[in-house]
């Protein structure tokens, strides 16, 4: 069977940032029924390539295409509401003129999302202002929907109903997102944007990971031969210097190339590296909660709940916007008062807290004073001086910008900026506050490990289910009118658990059910049990196989005399690493959930 004819395309495309390209040569196809997930790193093109699609700006090079008459739907990263006087006639524009008359269209879409379409566009709150403009882009059913992270700010049932509906979209689809588990749910293809150049992987984001990490190992393997080639020209260099008087200057030139290379093979996009400071470990108790509740006029938030947190517990906390998550999180650790009930801090309890809105910094002039208010160049992290530049480096932030302005950073640079000063304070109970929003994949794995390596105590309000899957313990669901629950395990368990939708909302008087423990297993399932007493072995055999396998690439003489066995070496030392990584991961996974379920 052909393959559909293109509804938009992307031909040799180049953009130039301050004369350096941002990407250049890429060519991107998209046709009916296309579901296709963009991802890269913060910084390297992809808001731009979707732009550059949606013809939202100008190519510096290359030729963009639209099949004539094609309906083209953009939702860009941060909302524009413009200056409409009602969300219902913002929505309404999203409608070609001729069918601007289809208030049904209008309705239907702002019905599905909560919407009161009489509302002003100005005051809305993030996830209010995401909603309004994904309304926008689906109103019209678009044969090409362009979507820039479609998620940012949105609850979690809102995100579960827009995957229903992008699942039963025919036209093509181009997303970016930093929601592991929506692009998962959505993707039959992956464009990779990195380092200016556009990779292909025909198959969903589930086999992005194994993919890049296969990439990579390539691109190492090259980069080892580009070593040994190095190696035996400088050798050459210096045995010939006293026997030639001139040297062979293409044999020169074409070293210094090499090296050139190999700086450029090294200079791959770097990654975060997220260090936390710990305070001292104080007692066993963190938080006791002890029938509290909440209400603000009529309206009740809490209503009788209880919990105890010990020291090292993992807890999320879920709801749909403006259920109250941040309300029960501040009665929590004391800095709200509940109407009724008690909450009991466990002893040498220090916080660190990161706030979902970030504002505490926008007036700060620069990051340097951020991290440094009273001035100076060296800060404390873990105990140990470093040099702020350094530090911020750590975070992925150019030296050089050190006395720029907060008010000049990007979303992800605001939140990695965030995440530098709170990392920096001595803690023992960490609170984060939608700490993903606006992270790279990159940072994202990173932040999982550090938190998985924290013996502090974490609070987590997140609306990423993958995120939360991978580093909570237990899950506290707020639903809005009251009710506060707590589940065990992470989201995925706490899906599972949780009861069905009511068909109805229950008379006022009523109210939901009072928070009740949750019976579970206490211990592991005999195959996990089996499999997390199996895996230190496995981690044993790993290792010390990575060590023989690296033992025998050392020899600078085995790609000569065997390149089959160098290339057998080289492709079992990165699978054999992967391994390690994934028996680790799920060492710890086990290890986690047999001490959650004994506790």
């Amino acid at each position: 069977m052909p393959p559909a004819p293109p509804l938009a395309a992307l031909s040799d495309a180049t953009v130039r940032f301050a004369e350096r390209p941002l990407f250049a040569g890429i060519d991107l196809t998209l046709a009916a029924g296309d579901r296709v997930c963009l991802v890269g790193r913060n910084g390297s093109g992809k808001s731009t390539c979707l732009k550059a699609l949606a013809g939202q700006i100008e190519l510096d090079g290359g030729i963009r295409f639209v099949q004539p008459g094609a309906r083209v739907a953009y939702l860009p990263q941060e909302p524009d509401l413009g200056d409409a006087a009602t969300i219902a006639d913002h929505v309404a524009a999203g409608l070609p003129a001729e069918r601007r008359h289809e208030r049904h269209r209008v309705d239907e879409i702002l019905a599905a999302l909560s919407l009161e379409g009489g509302r002003a566009p100005m005051g809305l709150s993030g996830g209010e202002a995401r909603r309004v403009s994904l309304a926008r882009a689906l109103v019209n059913d678009p044969d090409i929907l362009l979507l820039d992270e479609p998620t940012n700010h949105l609850d979690l049932p809102t995100i579960e109903w827009l995957e229903g509906r992008l699942g039963a979209h025919a036209g093509a689809l181009l997303m970016i997102s930093h929601d592991r588990r929506f692009l998962t749910a959505l993707s039959r293809r992956v464009l990779w944007l990195d380092r200016g150049s556009l990779r292909l992987l025909e198959a969903g984001f589930a086999d992005f990971e194994d993919w890049s990490e296969q990439v990579f190992a390539e691109e190492e393997k090259a980069t080892q031969r580009l070593d040994r080639r190095i190696a035996a020209e400088t050798q050459w260099l210096r045995e010939g210097l006293t026997a030639r008087r001139r040297r062979n200057q293409g044999r020169v030139r074409a070293l210094a190339q090499m090296r050139d290379d190999r700086r450029q093979a090294l200079g791959k996009m770097g990654v975060a590296r997220l260090d936390l400071s710990e305070a001292k470990r104080g007692g066993d108790l963190a938080i006791e909660a002890t029938e509290i509740s909440k209400a603000f006029g009529e309206r009740s938030v809490v209503r009788g709940f209880s919990t105890r947190i010990r020291r090292g517990d993992r807890i999320g906390v879920v709801g749909p916007n403006g259920a109250g998550k941040t309300t029960l999180v501040r009665m929590l650790i004391g800095t709200l008062e509940p109407d009724a009930g008690a909450v009991r801090a466990g002893t040498g309890l220090e916080i660190g807290y990161l706030d979902q809105t970030r504002d505490e910094v926008s007036g700060t002039p620069s990051l340097r004073q951020v991290l440094l208010p009273d001035g100076g160049d060296m800060i404390s992290v873990g105990g140990r001086p470093r040099h702020v530049a350094g530090y911020l480096k750590d975070f992925l932030f150019d030296p050089g910008r050190l006395e720029a302005s907060v008010a000049s950073l990007s979303g992800g640079e605001r939140n990695r900026l965030m995440l530098a000063r709170l990392f920096a304070r001595p803690s023992n109970l960490l609170v984060l506050d939608e700490p993903t929003n606006d992270l790279d994949m990159e940072t994202l794995v990173m932040l999982e490990d550090v938190l998985g390596s924290y013996a502090g105590t974490v609070i987590v309000v997140s609306h990423d289910r993958e995120f939360l899957d991978r580093i909570v313990g237990s899950i506290i669901a707020v639903d809005g009118d009251g009710g506060v629950r707590e589940y065990v395990g992470g989201y995925d368990d706490y899906v599972r658990q949780r009861p069905p939708p009511r068909a109805s909302k229950p008379k006022a008087s009523a109210g939901p059910p009072r928070s009740q423990p949750v019976r579970t297993q206490r211990k592991l399932s005999y195959g996990d049990q089996r499999e997390l007493e199996a895996l230190p072995g496995e981690i044993e055999r790993l290792t010390a196989e990575i060590a023989a396998l690296e033992a025998a690439l050392a020899d600078a003489t085995l790609f000569a005399r065997d390149p089959g066995e160098f290339d057998r070496a080289s492709r079992r030392h990165a699978e054999a690493q992967g391994a390690l990584a994934r028996a680790e991961d799920r060492w710890l996974e086990l290890a986690q959930r047999a001490e959650d379920l004994a506790g």
